[in-house]
């Protein structure tokens, strides 16, 4: 069973909503083990609504509509399947009432116009709405002699999710009349590029591409690492945890200390837990990134029983009188390490980070723009690393964050 998603509205196209139903729908189709191979974006003209929905029915088993369902003009999803089914649109009394006494049990006048959301494609049968006006559509749909499906949802994502599990997954089980399940597993790697990973795991991609199941990927998700993403399908959850694990244990041992986590973790979680195990408190000190470290760590829940703070040492004299950092250049491996030595003092901790650099887009102390120097501290050894970062100044900071962590995590496991 193959479906597709068609999202409607033209401030979908324009970036002032962020199609974020369709992701989630995706997400939605494939733990329930259907394929979603195409989702498209198509704004309020009911031509080019047609003509994509038409696309789609021509591979697909099933199109999932979301949006275009409101009272106004330019709502406009009803009319377009309408017309692809070949059929006219009719009033449906019993949802005109059920709108009608919606509006009077909220003291409100009803306009006229949102009885549009009481019209339906003849032969069309109901979602009901629990959470608003708009009532979800399921619509049969002859394509080349075969019946296909189309449903169409509110786009207001609250009144969708409750549609989805009413109405669409039952209806698409039974028609497939199978259940999968389709699960992944995700290894969160920093230290190689993501062409860099691809060359190591190129004979383990042969092999899956020659057994088909599961499926491998990468994506790359800047200072949350780079991702390796495991796809299995299974007639449920135990089986396809079965056909995962030994591929991920196959690309763990391949991939070794590159790999910081999995799943929801990310690397500021792994290195407060790092933290936990050893039973050591942990602070920073930072120029180049001006706080983004301390934020990072402290975005994550339960922190504050290992993490003591974040000295934001950006001016020079900062460092000198706060840090104790010798008066000279800034940017250097003697100032990195003094500045993770001065945090440790100041903030009580036991392991110490600080990171200087030059973000740019100019030098400084000599050093180019991309230039990171790490200091570390921690109760029996010290060290310094130096990163040559590439990308604009945000880039580099954002860089900078994820390199520092991780050679932290590295040094100290």
């Amino acid at each position: 069973m193959r479906c597709d998603v068609v999202a409607v509205g033209t401030e979908l196209l324009l970036g002032q909503i962020i199609d974020s139903n369709s992701a989630w729908i995706g997400g939605e189709l494939a733990a329930h083990g259907i394929d979603s191979l195409v989702q498209v974006k198509v704004g309020d003209n009911i031509d080019r609504i047609v003509l994509q929905l038409e696309r789609c029915l021509a591979e697909a088993d099933a199109v999932i509509m979301c949006g275009g369902l409101g009272p106004t003009h330019d709502d406009l999803t009803r009319e377009a399947i309408a017309r692809v089914m070949g059929v006219e649109l009719e009033l449906d009394e019993a949802l005109g009432d059920v709108i009608r006494d919606m509006f009077a049990s909220r003291g409100r006048r009803m306009p006229e116009n949102n009885l549009r959301q009481a019209m339906v494609p003849a032969g069309a049968s109901i979602i009901p709405q629990t959470r608003g006006t708009a009532p979800g559509l399921i619509c049969p749909v002859a394509v080349d002699g075969v019946e296909k499906v189309v449903f169409a949802v509110p786009g207001v994502p609250h009144e969708m999710h409750d549609m989805f599990h009413r109405g669409i997954i039952p209806e698409l089980q039974r028609r497939s009349g199978e259940r999968f399940t389709i699960a992944s597993r995700v290894l969160l790697t920093w230290g190689e590029s993501e062409s860099g990973l691809n060359e190591r795991l190129d004979d383990v991609i042969a092999e899956l591409d020659e057994a088909g199941n599961p499926t491998l990927a990468f994506l790359a998700s800047g200072w949350n690492g780079l991702k390796v993403r495991l796809t299995a399908k299974g007639a449920d959850a135990v089986e396809a945890a079965r056909i995962l694990d030994p591929w991920e244990e196959r690309l763990r041992a391949e991939l070794g200390d590159l790999v910081f986590g999995t799943g929801d973790e990310t690397i500021e979680s792994v290195v407060l837990d790092l933290m936990r195990r050893k039973g050591w408190s942990i602070g920073c000190a930072e120029s180049v990134t001006g706080g983004l470290v301390g934020g990072r760590i402290t975005a994550v829940s339960g922190c504050s029983d290992v993490f003591r703070g974040s000295i934001v040492s950006y001016a020079s004299e900062v460092k000198y009188d706060l840090l104790g950092v010798p008066e000279g250049p800034v940017v250097s491996e003697e100032s990195a390490l003094a500045m993770a030595h001065g945090a440790r003092r100041v903030l009580g901790c036991d392991v110490a980070l600080s990171l200087t650099g030059v973000a740019g887009p100019g030098t400084q102390d000599g050093q180019p723009a991309g230039t990171l120097f790490c200091g570390l501290v921690w109760p029996d050894g010290e060290a310094t690393q130096y990163f040559r970062l590439p990308g604009l100044r945000e880039q580099m900071r954002q860089f900078s964050v994820i390199n520092s962590l991780n050679w932290l995590r590295t040094t100290l496991t």
